[in-house]
């Protein structure tokens, strides 16, 4: 497939169609430095789309899953995804990249993201397409991606050049990870921003390592709702759950989830050997803090559980409009810059009756399940019936959970 050939008419058409880009917090592990040596994807969402859902495409060289805005109806740009191949990709916005370009094109991320699910199998062919697209790109962006062959890396892209982090390699990331959040390293110093985030999500994952803990589950539980606060040296968690806070709120705008968070997604990828439609693409579509984790397979082909798809008759996924709701109580200041403020109470609190607290032991009855059914699949292969099956189970799990009409 000529990847210019579905790329230019798409620009054509779609240019602006995503003019603000707004802030994540993202990651790339190595399958060495894993728990479960299987590499991994982090991308903690935030957009001004609040309305996320996933889809399954069969519209390029490779069937693939991704997350896209809900009201993208036509699914043109994807945030994050895998393919049946077992490549995968995610991105963050960067800030200190194209300094004085007066390129009018921008915000394609979406868009090279649909692309690359689309057209690669290796991060060769990620670098082989940045190679081959045509400049200025309208990027500046760093992309994470994962393949099954293990490879594991950053690349910095602006709209001339792009530069590889390869997380494979010790002397790049000498913890096995890299984490980036909305500046480059090639870009203009102490210019960008989610410098404070990033700290945080430093120490965090520097902990997990040590205690051998660097795992989707604490990816999904402690990192994408993580209320550790670098500046203060403060987590919120812990005093909430204690009663030692000073007040029922928190000023949330620099921990690692905020009132601009959209979704949070970790896709593992697999060993050698495994099939690499089996990649396990966590999604938790919508607020994190609110919202519950639930795993994808693009060899479950089209039929993905209906609460995570667009439902047209409410303009988003059952799930994150379930979410929402929830969502509304944690911000209850809603004049002027109230959404700068986390009513944390609502999340965690002494008497264990928060909504992160009433969503996670349902989270990890899914992981256990999860696990036992991963662990079966890849000694003999499921079809997509089977996945089916599964898949019916989380939707009347998690519909239960938030009352979602079927």
């Amino acid at each position: 497939m000529n990847a210019k050939r579905i790329w230019l008419p798409l620009l054509l058409f779609f240019v602006g169609f995503n003019s603000i880009v707004w802030a994540c917090t993202t990651a790339v592990i190595s399958a060495k430095n894993s728990a479960d040596g299987r590499s991994m994807l982090w991308k903690l969402r935030d957009s001004d789309k609040l309305k996320n859902a996933m889809h399954f495409f069969d519209d390029g060289k490779y069937n693939y899953l991704g997350l896209i805005n809900a009201d993208d109806t036509l699914g043109i740009h994807v945030w994050a995804g895998s393919n049946n191949v077992g490549f995968a990709i995610m991105n963050s916005a960067s800030y200190n990249v194209n300094v004085g370009d007066t390129t009018q094109l921008k915000d394609q991320e979406g868009i090279f993201m649909k692309l690359a699910l689309q057209t690669c199998a290796s991060l060769q062919d990620l670098e082989n397409l940045l190679d081959t697209y045509p400049k200025p790109r309208g990027l500046a962006a760093h992309f994470g991606a994962i393949d099954a062959n293990g490879g594991a890396a950053f690349y910095e892209v602006n709209n001339q050049t792009w530069t590889k982090f390869d997380v494979n390699d010790a002397e790049t990331a000498h913890n096995g990870y890299i984490i980036r959040t909305n500046y480059s390293e090639t870009g203009t110093k102490n210019e960008g921003y989610g410098f404070i985030r990033r700290e945080a999500a430093e120490k965090i994952f520097a902990d997990a390592l040590k205690q051998n803990r660097l795992d989707y589950r604490s990816v999904i539980q402690d990192f994408s709702r993580s209320s550790y606060h670098p500046v203060f040296g403060i987590n919120y968690r812990g005093k909430f759950e204690n009663g030692t806070n000073e007040s029922s709120f928190i000023a949330s705008d620099d921990l690692n989830t905020r009132y601009s968070s959209a979704s949070s997604i970790v896709i593992q990828g697999v060993k050698t050997g495994e099939a690499p439609d089996l990649s396990t693409i966590w999604i938790v579509i919508g607020y994190p803090n609110t919202s519950m984790a639930i795993p994808l397979w693009v060899r479950g082909g089209k039929n993905i559980p209906h609460i995570l798809q667009n439902n047209s008759e409410i303009g988003n996924s059952p799930l994150n409009e379930a979410a929402m709701k929830w969502k509304n109580s944690c911000y209850p200041l809603t004049r002027s810059d109230g959404y700068h403020y986390l009513k944390y109470d609502e999340l965690i609190n002494p008497k264990n009756s928060g909504f992160i607290q009433r969503i996670e032991p349902i989270e990890r009855e899914i992981f256990d399940q999860t696990d036992k059914m991963v662990k079966k699949w890849h000694e003999e292969a499921p079809s997509s019936s089977e996945i089916e099956k599964f898949y019916d189970w989380l939707n009347k799990k998690v519909s239960d959970f938030y009352a979602i009409a079927k």
